[in-house]
């Protein structure tokens, strides 16, 4: 049997202004979320039963840790989209990060207004060896 990634949840300071970044940068749609959380919360579809939750936590602040080698995510992306989602990423606030280091493949870094930082990958790269 194989595995996957079902869900990852983040804390966030807003959670309507974090839903609406994900979903008007990557197109991550809401979707309904179970009536059993006492706090402001969000489920989105990253693809099929792969889901982002955010979660409302007051004062929350990034970990000094949120960089390329440290903490981060990385999502898979067309890279004949990548110009067009810089551009719709600087729009709702993210900041643009350079690599720290070459691969073989088409990448950046970008950091969103909670501090976490994503990683954005070609789609159909090959691994790295």
């Amino acid at each position: 049997m194989q595995s996957s990634i079902a869900h990852f949840t983040i804390a966030t300071r807003d959670v309507a202004q974090s839903a609406a970044f994900f979903t008007h940068t990557l197109g991550w749609p809401p979707i309904e979320r179970p009536g059993n959380i006492g706090q402001a919360a969000s489920w989105l579809q990253i693809a099929p039963h792969q889901e982002l939750h955010l979660i409302q936590v007051d004062g929350f602040q990034p970990s000094a840790y949120e960089q390329e080698f440290g903490r981060h995510f990385a999502i898979r992306f067309p890279e004949s989209g990548f110009a067009a989602l810089k551009e719709r990423l600087v729009e709702h606030g993210a900041e643009l990060i350079a690599p720290q280091r070459e691969t073989p493949f088409e990448r950046f870094f970008f950091r969103e207004p909670n501090g976490y930082i994503f990683e954005i990958v070609a789609a159909d790269h090959a691994p790295e060896t």
